[in-house]
C-alpha cells in the first residue's frame, strides 16, 4: 500500500510562489508515476504536473506550463511542485498521486488520464488578488 504524504500549500497574493512536497512510503515497483492533481469547487478534478519516477517526460496543464515546475528526487520517493507567478485561479485542493502510468516500448508515460490509484489527503492553495 502506497501512502502519500504532503508538505507546503497555504495562502499567497498573487505573482508570489509556492513549493509543495509529496512524500511516498511503500512504493513498488509498479507504480511508476507520480503527480499533482487539483480541485476546485464545482469543477472536475485537473491534473497539474505528473513524472515518471526515475526521470522521463513530464506532463504540465496548459494553465500552469512555464510557471510550475515538477521535480522528483530518487531516492527519497519524493516530488516536489514548484508554483511560480500564481494567480487566483491557481487556487483549490493539491493533491499528489502515484500510478502506474502506462509503458509503450520504452517509454513510461504519466499522462494525467492514466490510471492514479494512490492519493494524498490534500494540500489547500489559496491565492488571492
Amino acid at each position: 500500500q502506497v501512502q502519500l504524504v504532503e508538505s507546503g500549500g497555504g495562502s499567497v497574493q498573487s505573482g508570489g510562489s509556492l513549493t509543495l512536497s509529496c512524500t511516498a512510503a511503500g512504493v513498488t515497483r509498479r507504480t511508476k508515476c507520480m503527480g499533482w492533481f487539483r480541485e476546485v469547487p464545482g469543477k472536475e478534478r485537473e491534473g497539474v504536473a505528473t513524472i515518471p519516477i526515475g526521470g522521463g517526460k513530464t506532463y504540465y496543464a496548459d494553465s500552469v506550463k512555464w510557471r510550475f515546475t515538477i521535480s522528483q528526487d530518487f531516492a527519497k520517493n519524493a516530488v516536489t511542485l514548484q508554483m511560480t507567478n500564481l494567480e487566483p485561479e491557481d487556487s483549490g485542493i493539491y493533491y499528489c498521486a502515484a500510478g502506474p502510468g502506462l509503458e509503450v516500448g520504452s517509454l513510461q508515460l504519466c499522462g494525467p488520464l492514466l490510471e492514479w490509484n494512490y492519493w494524498g489527503q490534500g494540500t489547500q492553495v489559496t491565492v488571492s488578488s
